[in-house]
């Protein structure tokens, strides 16, 4: 009896593990979740996406406001600055303008006051005339020891309308190279009786008494110009040897009135009133404004006409901005000289 029972427990047991063996997964499959409780966490999620897209549309719209009033300052302050500019040129403007007519009053009235003749003069080749040194030629003027400068040679014109004349420029040969740095325009360079800048320092020293400005201009065709300047005076370095003349005469075309009241330009010291650096285009130190109506210290071409630009040795009243002239002299010797 007790070996059928176990038998029939075998049995039972064989039966239970057959069915297992050929369900193991559905016998170990998790019980489904509450499908209410997935609906609830669905929800929830919903809701936590539709207040975080609400809370970005916000700050999204915040920011753009604040970028708004950002840009608006901008613009404002933009503004204002443009205004403090206009002001500023304007005010510039003004003083320059007074600042010229002051200055020009100021040798109109030395122009008038008695000559005297003393141990401080300053001597240049009117001096020498005076002294009855009549031959035109290279002279040496002696050191001024107020200003204290050197003993200076210079070329003097004692025949030219009355003589007396003290050069400052010469443009003939064209082997010297005019655009020079700001130290070499202040000395002077070239040859005396070539080509040659006397020297913004030499020509401050020349003007401190009322001068007169002549500049005498031949073309490639051998006809020759003047222009004649009866108020010619020129600033110290302080001033960067900013130019005053007036009175214009002579049969050139007065195309130095344009370059009046400028301080002087070299390429490495862009005085002018232009953007550009009107010294690097025209090749040349000069009294440029923006730019040039005259360039006597431009590139020396020969024959006249060029397409190389406009940064030739130039007088526009005579003849434009693309005739390289062949011949240039300035000279000056004081208001008051009598031959």
């Amino acid at each position: 009896m007790s070996k059928v029972n176990l038998s029939i427990v075998a049995v039972s047991i064989l039966l239970v593990v057959g069915t297992w063996a050929q369900n193991p997964k559905k016998a170990l499959k998790p019980p489904k979740p509450n499908k209410a409780q997935c609906c609830d966490e669905v929800r929830s999620l919903k809701v936590q996406v539709a207040n975080l897209t609400s809370l970005l549309g916000e700050l999204s719209r915040k920011q753009e406001a604040d970028l708004m009033t950002v840009v608006r300052q901008i613009m404002d302050l933009d503004k204002q600055n443009r205004q403090q500019e206009a002001r500023v040129t304007e005010a510039e403007s003004k003083y320059s303008e007074i600042n010229n007519r002051v200055e020009i009053m100021q040798l109109q009235t030395l122009q008038s006051a008695p000559q005297t003749t003393t141990s401080d003069a300053i001597y240049d080749c009117a001096t020498l005339y005076s002294k009855n040194y009549k031959i035109s030629g290279e002279y040496k003027l002696p050191k001024d020891e107020f200003l204290g400068t050197p003993e200076l040679s210079v070329f003097c014109d004692m025949e030219t309308n009355g003589g007396g004349w003290t050069l400052i420029q010469r443009r003939k040969v064209g082997l010297t190279i005019f655009s020079r740095d700001w130290k070499q325009y202040k000395s002077g360079f070239g040859s005396i009786r070539g080509d040659f800048w006397l020297g913004n320092d030499h020509i401050f020293r020349l003007t401190r008494q009322p001068s007169v400005l002549r500049i005498e201009m031949e073309d490639w065709e051998g006809e020759t110009r003047y222009a004649e300047y009866g108020l010619f005076s020129v600033a110290n370095e302080l001033n960067s040897y900013k130019l005053l003349l007036a009175n214009y005469r002579g049969n050139a075309g007065d195309s130095l009135r344009y370059h009046n009241n400028t301080n002087f330009s070299t390429f490495n010291k862009d005085n002018d009133k232009c953007v550009d650096n009107c010294a690097a285009l025209r090749k040349g130190g000069y009294w440029y404004n923006c730019c040039t109506d005259s360039n006597l210290n431009g590139v020396f071409y020969r024959y006249g006409e060029h397409m190389k630009g406009t940064d030739g040795i130039t007088w526009y009243g005579w003849h434009g901005p693309n005739y390289s002239l062949k011949k240039v002299e300035m000279k000056v010797r004081p208001v008051g000289f009598q031959p």
